[in-house]
């Protein structure tokens, strides 16, 4: 199984930081917050993975390398200009086959291992769904069974989750769709629709790092 990390955006919101560092090479204890991902991908014997880049593109490239220290191959997909999330993923295409693959953003920081990724049952997306954090309250998606290990995403639940930008993805996804530019929650949303999606909850330590007081605070939190 191949996987990818989504690590070509702007980091607007993480400015200045992010003026000279792209917002995945962020440091979070002793590692940067893409190395953590890398590190436990690895873990898993996870052989290649592909890295789409953008903004600062050769920082990512010269601290990261070819990812030997790591005992992976890292492949870079660039993008001139960012391509959202769906957009980037589907120009790797080529790069990451046919099968499903993981897919995690590389702004996020977690303790969840990736291993059950290795074993979901998958139709077109599974997805991994945390409690609602104080700054997305309203959240993403519904479960039908969230007490479940594995269950079905659903449309309109009362209760909704966020989606933590780790998931197990299907090429097939993306295959159909033309536009070049474009997000993966509406495609994600649109195969909801179909019952082609399954998802679990993880209650572990999860923070989206969009902000510098969310880095601070998860600096400040865990001493990793």
């Amino acid at each position: 199984m191949k996987a990818m990390i989504l690590a070509a955006g702007l980091g607007q919101r993480m400015q200045p930081l992010t003026h000279i560092l792209p917002k995945p090479l962020l440091q979070v204890g002793s590692l940067r917050l893409i190395e953590h991902h890398l590190k436990k991908l690895s873990a898993l014997s996870i052989a290649q993975v592909i890295i789409n880049v953008s903004h600062l593109a050769e920082k990512m490239q010269t601290i990261l390398g070819n990812g030997e220290r790591w005992g992976l191959e890292i492949i870079y997909s660039y993008e001139p200009t960012p391509l959202e999330t769906a957009g980037g993923i589907r120009q790797a295409l080529p790069l990451l086959g046919d099968q499903p693959f993981i897919c995690i953003n590389g702004d996020v920081w977690t303790d969840y291992s990736f291993e059950p990724l290795l074993s979901v049952p998958l139709s077109l997306a599974h997805l991994v769904l945390v409690p609602n954090p104080d700054h997305h309250l309203v959240g993403d998606f519904s479960l039908a069974d969230p007490l479940a290990p594995i269950s079905s995403v659903v449309a309109n639940s009362a209760q909704q989750w966020t989606f933590s930008g780790m998931s197990v993805l299907n090429p097939a996804l993306f295959r159909e769709e033309n536009a070049h530019i474009q997000r993966l929650g509406p495609l994600l949303k649109q195969a909801v629709l179909h019952q082609q999606v399954t998802g679990e909850v993880y209650r572990g330590i999860w923070c989206d790092i969009g902000t510098p007081e969310r880095l601070l605070a998860l600096r400040h939190t865990y001493v990793l």
